[in-house]
C-alpha cells in the first residue's frame, strides 16, 4: 500500500464537513489526485442548488417564474421610461434572441410589457415595461433580495464583500479559462 499523503482534509468525526469527507476519501483511495477544487466548487455547487431552489419558491409564492422576473427586472433597471431594444436585452440578460422573443411574448401576453417597431433599424423592437410590469418587480424584487439577504447574513458585511470579491475573480477567471463569459441558470447549456 502507498504511504498515505499527510492528511491536508484531518477528520474530526463530530464535527465531519462532507466535502472534507470526499477529498479525505479521494485522497486516500487514489492518492496523488488534485483535490484542491473539491472544498471550492463542491460547496458552490450545493449553494448554487439550495440558493436557487429557494428563489423558485418565493418566486412561485409571488406567481412569477425566474425568466419572466429576469425579463422584467432587466428593463425596471434601465431606468425610465423602462424600454429597451430586444437586441439590448439579449445583451444585458446573457441569453440568445430567440430566448428574449419567447420571454417578451409571454409576458405581453400577461400584460407585463409591450412592444412596438423599433425607429432607425428594421426589424428592431422596443419592449417597454407596462404598469403591471413594473408593479410585479417592484413587489418581486424586494422579496427574492430580501431573502437572500437572510440567507447571507450567517456572514458579517466584512466577510461578504471579501466572499463577493473571491467569487467576482473566480468567475472571471473561469470564464476566461473557458472562453464562456454567458450566465445562465444551474445546469442549463
Amino acid at each position: 500500500m502507498p504511504e498515505q499523503p499527510a492528511d491536508r482534509y484531518p477528520l474530526d468525526t463530530a464535527t465531519a464537513y462532507p466535502v472534507q469527507e470526499i477529498a479525505a476519501a479521494w485522497e486516500r483511495e487514489r492518492p496523488g489526485t488534485p483535490v484542491s477544487s473539491i472544498g471550492i466548487v463542491t460547496p458552490i455547487w450545493r449553494l448554487a442548488k439550495l440558493l436557487g431552489d429557494d428563489r423558485r419558491r418565493v418566486l412561485t409564492r409571488a406567481g412569477v417564474d425566474a425568466a419572466t422576473l429576469d425579463l422584467l427586472s432587466v428593463l425596471r433597471r434601465s431606468g425610465p421610461p423602462y424600454t429597451l431594444t430586444t437586441l439590448e436585452l439579449s445583451r444585458r440578460s446573457l441569453i440568445t434572441a430567440g430566448a428574449i422573443s419567447q420571454r417578451v411574448a409571454r409576458a405581453e401576453r400577461e400584460g407585463l410589457v409591450t412592444r412596438r417597431p423599433g425607429e432607425g433599424r428594421p426589424r428592431s423592437v422596443q419592449v417597454a415595461l407596462t404598469r403591471s410590469g413594473h408593479d410585479l418587480v417592484e413587489a418581486t424584487v424586494d422579496q427574492v433580495l430580501r431573502r437572500e439577504a437572510e440567507l447571507i447574513d450567517g456572514l458579517t458585511s466584512e466577510q461578504q464583500g471579501q466572499l463577493a470579491e473571491l467569487l467576482r475573480v473566480l468567475l472571471q477567471d473561469v470564464q476566461r479559462r473557458l472562453g464562456d463569459d454567458r450566465i445562465t441558470h444551474v445546469g442549463e447549456e
